[in-house]
């Protein structure tokens, strides 16, 4: 499968883990200025929204409110730790967030957010994807105040994209355990439909996953990569295996088990280093580059899920991860170069429309299908997108 004129060609696995050593991230939010705090030194303008968060439940007291100050006093009723989120339209950006509360314990998320479309989540035992619900912020007439120190907008993106990298790893290491729940049992056709959709995780946020050296080529490697000697371990192992090609010898059940039991471990450990991870506003914005160089050398040639063809997924998760990354530094990138702003919101969303005609239930169709007049068209739109982003870390520093 031909890549886009415009791209750069393949590039082998263990040379992109190289390019990422020095790297350690890629972005997260703003729809609005957002911040969280325990304080409630500023409320929406009937008080405090109350939520309530319980083991199968996350109640919140209204499903509205008008631009601003929100405070959110979230009260923990289950008998496991919880967290709470306000997070974009999208699901993905998280514009503020409330962790770690405790049963029986009440603390309070403080955002200044502006009028739009959002969602609730709750977590309890702040594992998976949460108990969400839709959120609307009216528009009250009144913008919320502009930050005009530089160096916080950036720290708080930074925040904010720690949080994002914090959220997608806790529900990468939720759906690894049930993929690997499925395969090690045989049943391989639940295996097959979590693949693609636990994989996202990983790939929105690659460039973090990808700065732990030793642990990428054991959950990301693909065949064509191994070096003489290296044992194959990760998804990919499990993608030949679920997609077997001909003459293919199906892995034993001990076999599968063994894979099953490292490809959690290395997750569980994956998420627990990206806890220690420092990022900075050049992090987020060469991640964001590196996101999009990504689809470049493996999704748009097919070569990432050669069994599965569910390139797409990996696609729209890296776009995903890159857009998330822009929108964390945008507050600060459109004092500096309001331009530059309108130019990568301009080209995400003609990138992420192009994505949307291939979308299929509740993934994509196969890469396989594609024709090549459809990959070269998304080929163009990357890069086209590339270029702008290539100039956001150096706008904002």
């Amino acid at each position: 499968m031909s890549t886009g004129s415009f791209l750069p060609k393949f590039a082998p696995h263990t040379a992109r883990r190289k390019r990422f050593a020095v790297l350690c991230a890629a972005a997260a939010l703003p729809l609005a200025l957002a911040s969280c705090t325990d304080n409630a030194k500023a409320g929406a303008t009937d008080g405090p929204i109350q939520v309530v968060s319980t083991d199968s439940k996350c109640t919140v007291s209204a499903g509205t409110a008008p631009s601003g100050n929100l405070t959110f006093a979230v009260k923990n009723d289950g008998a496991q730790v919880t967290e709470f989120y306000l997070l974009g339209a999208d699901g993905l950006q998280i514009v503020g967030e409330v962790e770690n509360i405790g049963p029986g314990l009440t603390r309070n998320l403080v955002v200044t957010a502006g009028s739009g479309k959002y969602t609730t989540a709750c977590k309890p035992g702040m594992q998976g994807d949460g108990i969400k619900a839709p959120f609307e912020i009216t528009d009250s007439g009144t913008q919320p105040a502009v930050d005009a120190d530089f160096q916080k907008l950036l720290d708080t993106g930074t925040q904010q994209y720690a949080s994002y990298v914090k959220d997608q790893t806790e529900q990468l290491v939720t759906g690894t355990q049930a993929f690997a729940a499925a395969y090690a049992a045989g049943d391989l056709d639940k295996a097959r439909s979590l693949y693609a959709a636990t994989r996202v995780h990983w790939e929105r946020i690659e460039p973090v996953a990808e700065s732990f050296g030793d642990l990428d080529p054991k959950l990301d490697a693909r065949e064509a990569d191994l070096e003489p000697g290296q044992e194959w371990t990760g998804w990919h192992r499990a993608e030949k295996d679920l997609y077997p090609p001909a003459g293919y010898t199906a892995l034993t059940a001990a076999e599968r088990s063994t894979l099953a039991t490292q490809l959690v471990t290395d997750t569980a450990d994956l998420a627990q280093r990206t806890r220690t991870v420092e990022l900075s506003a050049d992090n987020l914005g060469n991640g964001a580059k590196e996101l999009l160089d990504e689809i470049a050398t493996g999704k748009v040639t097919g070569e990432e899920e050669a069994w599965s063809h569910t390139d797409l997924w990996d696609f729209q998760a890296n776009v995903d991860g890159a857009r998330i990354a822009f929108e964390s530094l945008k507050p600060a990138l459109q004092q500096k170069n309001p331009e530059l702003a309108s130019t990568l919101e301009t080209k995400f969303a003609a990138l992420e429309a192009e994505l949307k005609t291939y979308a299929k239930g509740d993934g994509f169709v196969y890469y396989n299908d594609l024709t090549q007049e459809q990959i070269q068209r998304l080929a163009s739109l990357v890069d086209a997108l590339g270029e702008p982003l290539s100039q956001l870390t150096a706008a904002v520093l």
